[in-house]
């Protein structure tokens, strides 16, 4: 029984983005009226192989959302398949963007580039620019995968560096990177959603969430000779002599090195060049546009490796494995576009804006840009992730017609994203970098990243509330 629930989940997600990519391309009225039926289907194959007590949050949501369509007087059951397509972008993202993973398998790019960069990362402010720069790179190809891989890769230089102080070192490296690439890489989807739903400029949201990004990176760096004077650490030299320990059982073939290096950097930039050349061109909306040019950029890597052969083993592998673990996230998304859905049929965003002026009157100072950044990191600190929170925060944003660019209001919300991913407990960041060091969650978050975070804040803010007076 376990197994023929497994299979109907998988079968339900894969219908449901197989529809939403279909209908996206062809204009078939059919399609979009069959999908949120899939979308049911999904709800009801996750309710019956997710644990009850792992499954309350989208109940809850839906409970919720099932109470606001009553109140606000709507057929019940018409809103709900309305708001059951809702997210439907979303979905399309959190299905397909983690197939790109399937690329950086294929040969050993990030062991090659360190073995030919290692002469730029022989010191300790150096290897945490690097740390925190490439796992921001590689959150473009592995989303939050990308801490567990560069901790593993880390591991190989510092294998014997593993007491609390040099597992902080690392730690925060990695949690920082995480947690400012989600003010610019194009393929996180909180990100993408929050700029696609506010209808924000893609061009100047990514400059300047780079741009705060690598403020924040040059910060995180500022923090490493404080750390290391005040628990009297010398990185230093016992990071030279690990590199050089490593270097010596590397390859010796530097040609096949630096070729799979350049490959990385095209592999980059032509999936990041390729989604900007088209919406360029054709002015596709990004939600859509990203999926599908991710799905052949994969295909045309495998023919130019020839070996798309690995395809269907991979892609099997894939349906069979790993898209029933996405169970409980697409059933969240389900869930908060059924609640986002039944929201604008009320006067909710009108009460919103109204409670925003009462403040902003009462406290001539406050503007709404700075409180922003707190509904996020309170949602991130109550167990949403970034990506729940950009849904809903957004979805009830786009209806209030704030005063601001778009692109403030992106910068604004993805900034209280970086901080909820460095101090909450209950999200995958940090409880995979815990899984990966040992050390707890308070310790690995809030202890670690306190000060950063407020730092963090602070710069972020003043920028923001200049640019409200230039802009």
């Amino acid at each position: 029984m376990k197994n023929i629930i497994k299979f109907g989940l998988s079968i339900a997600i894969l219908l449901y983005t197989a529809l939403h990519i279909i209908s996206a391309i062809v204009d078939q009225p059919l399609l979009l009226e069959l999908l949120p039926y899939a979308g049911l289907a999904i709800i009801i194959f996750a309710g019956l192989s997710i644990p009850l007590s792992r499954f309350k949050l989208p109940l809850f949501i839906l409970l919720i959302g099932f109470i606001i369509l009553i109140y606000s007087g709507s057929d019940i059951f018409p809103s709900i398949l309305f708001g059951l397509q809702e997210m439907r972008n979303v979905i399309g993202i959190l299905v397909i963007i983690p197939l790109i993973s399937w690329v950086l398998q294929e040969e050993p790019y990030i062991e090659d580039m360190m073995s030919i960069f290692h002469d730029f990362i022989n010191t300790s402010k150096k290897f945490y620019f690097a740390m925190i720069s490439l796992t921001q790179v590689l959150t473009y190809f592995l989303l939050f995968g990308s801490i567990t891989m560069m901790y593993q890769f880390i591991n190989i230089i510092l294998k014997d560096q593993n007491d609390e102080m040099w597992e902080r070192y690392k730690g925060t490296a990695l949690l920082r990177g995480y947690g400012l690439s989600t003010l610019w890489v194009i393929t996180v989807p909180s990100f993408i959603v929050v700029v696609d739903t506010l209808g924000a400029s893609i061009y100047i949201a990514i400059a300047q969430g780079f741009g705060i990004a690598l403020v924040g990176t040059i910060i995180a760096v500022m923090f490493v000779s404080p750390t290391e004077r005040k628990h009297n650490l010398n990185i230093t030299p016992i990071l030279q002599k690990e590199i050089d320990s490593v270097l010596l059982t590397a390859s010796t073939d530097v040609k096949e090195r630096k070729r799979n290096v350049i490959e990385f950097f095209f592999l980059f930039f032509s999936l990041f060049g390729a989604i900007f050349f088209i919406f360029s061109v054709w002015n596709i909306p990004l939600m859509i546009l990203i999926p599908l040019v991710i799905l052949g950029w994969i295909i045309i890597f495998y023919i130019y490796k020839r070996r798309v052969y690995k395809l269907k083993t991979i892609g099997k592998q894939y349906f069979l494995s790993e898209l029933g673990k996405k169970a409980y996230q697409v059933s969240l998304m389900l869930s908060i576009g059924t609640l986002i859905f039944s929201l604008n049929q009320t006067n909710f965003a009108e009460n919103v804006v109204g409670g925003l002026n009462y403040i902003e009157s009462q406290i001539s100072w406050l503007n709404p840009l700075y409180l922003l950044p707190f509904i996020v990191i309170i949602l991130g600190l109550l167990g949403l992730g970034p990506l729940t929170v950009m849904v809903l925060v957004a979805g009830i944003l786009k209806s209030l017609a704030l005063p601001y660019p778009p692109e403030l209001i992106v910068l604004a919300i993805t900034s209280g994203s970086v901080i909820s991913i460095l101090i909450s407990p209950v999200l995958m960041p940090l409880i995979v970098l815990s899984d990966s060091n040992g050390l707890n969650l308070f310790t690995n978050g809030v202890k670690s990243n306190w000060k950063y975070s407020i730092v963090f804040f602070i710069v972020t803010q003043i920028y923001i509330q200049l640019m409200i007076q230039i802009w």
